[in-house]
């Protein structure tokens, strides 16, 4: 077996780490920002052990840990860093069945030219910063997406939501207007 090794990124939500690993954990993407919705994942669950988690997010080589915020990054990166490396080495289960996330985009030829773009442009983007973006629905001009993982609550989100996700559908897509993220 491989080393496994684990490194760790900040995000733009100070609340959210993102641990990195040389493996790939997750075809797609998985958002458990609760400890009940977390019951499906061996894994999650094993982080909503510790109390500082407030929050869960794996998507490929990486897990983002939402943290409470009372609790300093310095008293408990090292401590995830080594539980993540072991849940890996140990694979223990992200998910209990393997289904592969196959992109088939439905609706409109709107709606699948705004899901293209956010796949093939937005999702690269966000899951670096450790967060996923999902198209929610299109109507009146209007593109609702539901922000994930450390786009959740982060406080630049608003920003990169208008300023740059906005604006690239507007420019690739015309019948756009106005992009909105839907409250989870």
């Amino acid at each position: 077996m491989a080393t496994i090794n684990v490194y760790t990124e900040t995000t733009p939500n100070p609340s959210t780490m993102k641990f990195l690993v040389n493996k790939l954990l997750i075809n797609g993407s998985l958002d458990y920002p609760t400890k009940e919705k977390a019951q499906e994942s061996e894994f999650a669950r094993e982080l909503f052990k510790f109390n500082f988690v407030n929050g869960v997010f794996f998507a490929s080589n990486f897990v983002t840990v939402t943290k409470t915020d009372e609790t300093d990054w310095s008293d408990i990166e090292p401590l995830l860093k080594d539980f993540v490396k072991g849940a890996v080495e140990s694979e223990l289960a992200v998910k209990p069945v393997e289904h592969d996330e196959d992109v088939a985009f439905e609706g409109t030829e709107t709606e699948i030219k705004i899901q293209q773009v956010l796949h093939d442009y937005v999702r690269p983007a966000v899951e670096q910063d450790g967060g996923a973006i999902a198209y929610k629905s299109f109507e009146n001009g209007i593109v609702t997406v539901e922000l994930r993982g450390s786009c959740s609550g982060c406080p630049s989100s608003t920003i990169t939501l208008k300023a740059g996700i906005e604006g690239l559908l507007k420019r690739m897509v015309p019948e756009v207007e106005e992009v909105v993220a839907e409250a989870m």
